[in-house]
């Protein structure tokens, strides 16, 4: 990466930076990561997640070291719909594939080599009896045995360690209040762990890009009644979509607010997922009451009671319903369970391939979360779709949202020649002006 495109990328990932600091990330990785050595660059960025102060939970598997073991014993595979059938002999060879993979991986963290990217590190690890289990029982008439699944996670002791810094280590061993050990899935268990903790984000790391559509391209998001959706329309995805897909659609909407499905085999795949506005993988979210939609006559009304008490305050621009009603295909409003909760217009300049972003409205009661982002991403999308390479924003009372999102101030001369016309010089409004290119 040259000088420029190192100091853009900074400047892209600062409002990630400042948005995860003190967030609760929980990062699924397989067994497969440890054994072909990737866990090491992995380190990297795990270390800086760490110093950025992101609450880390990782969740280890241990599949192809427990498989290892079970061969080396004579012994034959035994799966049921992917999930391992664990008698007692499995179940040793579990412990102890699971007890040295948890051994690499707290070495690795702990490494603090001068002229390494963990110079200066200071990753304390924490693991315990975290999470209770129970059987799984009986599944089409096979006994699973030793196979679990969680029963309670222990978020108290969690969030202690958390809070004093500390990384959590889970494993896929889960323990009964009669002190029975059971194999878990690495799915279930960081699943259950990320919705108990309420974590901000759930993040499997797997062989993959992500989820790719019948052409081969890769959906960077999805909601998850689509996630739903396209697990009944492709039967035959390949099995690790299969697992993951619909515990990330689980998991959000239990609360996490976020989940991803990463490709381990992608050097920086983790980061640049977290910051990069389009990622590398697959972004699942909760489905919502919300609709992003373009505006129509009948919403007029319900504009004006976001847009009016701005006007009166200063902080808008008067428009008045008659104009609102003659550019209403202008405007975009997000609406939530029938009541319009934001707003904003688009007003595009061909001869500049500009355009103007105006009249960002969120109402007070929804300001709590990234509505705002939202917005201007849909406008973003528009302009490009028109054209423009530009998009631009006046205001009077919000420059530093503008600025943390990508815009720099720029002067009135920078503007289209007909918005220049237009410039109301007693409010002196700053002008902010985004790049669109990329």
């Amino acid at each position: 990466m040259d000088t420029p495109d190192f100091v853009q990328w900074c400047r892209q990932a600062a409002p990630y930076i400042h948005a995860f600091r003190g967030r609760t990330f929980v990062i699924a990785l397989g067994g497969e990561v440890v054994r072909d050595g990737r866990f090491s660059t992995l380190t990297y960025d795990i270390n800086l997640l760490a110093s950025l102060g992101v609450r880390l939970v990782v969740v280890h598997g241990a599949r192809p070291q427990i498989d290892a073991r079970v061969q080396e014993k004579g012994l034959e595979l035994d799966y049921h719909k992917g999930v391992r059938v664990t008698d007692s002999v499995t179940l040793e060879c579990a412990m102890q594939a699971i007890g040295q993979v948890r051994v690499e991986i707290e070495s690795m963290l702990s490494m603090a080599m001068a002229n390494s990217p963990m110079a200066n590190a200071d990753i304390r690890v924490s693991a315990g009896n975290f999470i209770t289990a129970q059987p799984m029982g009986v599944r089409d008439g096979i006994d699973l045995q030793y196979t679990g699944e969680v029963r309670k996670v222990d978020t108290t002791a969690l969030n202690y360690r958390l809070d004093d810094g500390e990384l959590v280590l889970l494993s896929t061993l889960g323990y009964s209040p009669t002190g029975e050990i059971f194999n878990l899935t690495l799915e279930d268990v960081a699943t259950s762990a990320a919705v108990a903790l309420k974590a901000d984000k759930l993040l499997f790391m797997f062989g993959h890009d992500g989820v790719v559509d019948a052409s081969g391209e890769l959906l960077h998001e999805l909601t998850a009644l689509e996630a739903d959706q396209f697990l009944a329309a492709n039967p035959d995805v390949n099995e690790d979509i299969r697992l993951y897909l619909p515990c990330a659609a689980r998991a959000v909407r239990r609360g996490v607010k976020r989940a991803h499905l990463i490709n381990h085999s992608l050097d920086g795949a983790l980061l640049m997922e977290l910051f990069t506005h389009d990622g590398v993988g697959t972004m699942v979210s909760r489905e919502s009451l919300e609709t992003l939609r373009e505006a129509t006559i009948d919403d007029v009304g319900g504009m004006l009671l976001l847009i009016e008490p701005l006007e009166d305050a200063g902080v808008l621009v008067f428009r008045g319903r008659e104009l609102i009603e003659r550019e209403i295909h202008r405007y975009s409003v997000l609406e939530h369970d029938g009541k319009i909760i934001g707003c904003v217009a688009i007003h595009p300049f061909a001869d500049s391939r500009m355009a103007e972003m105006a009249c960002l409205v969120i109402h007070p009661d929804y300001r709590d979360e990234d509505r705002g982002e939202q917005l201007l991403h849909h406008v973003e999308q528009r302009a490009r779709s028109l054209g423009m390479t530009r998009l631009f924003a006046l205001t009077t009372r919000t420059s530093h949202w503008f600025v943390e999102r990508g815009f720099a101030q720029a002067s009135i001369d920078d503007l289209p020649i007909e918005k220049m016309r237009l410039y109301n010089y007693q409010r002196r409004s700053k002008v902010f002006i985004k790049s669109l290119k990329g």
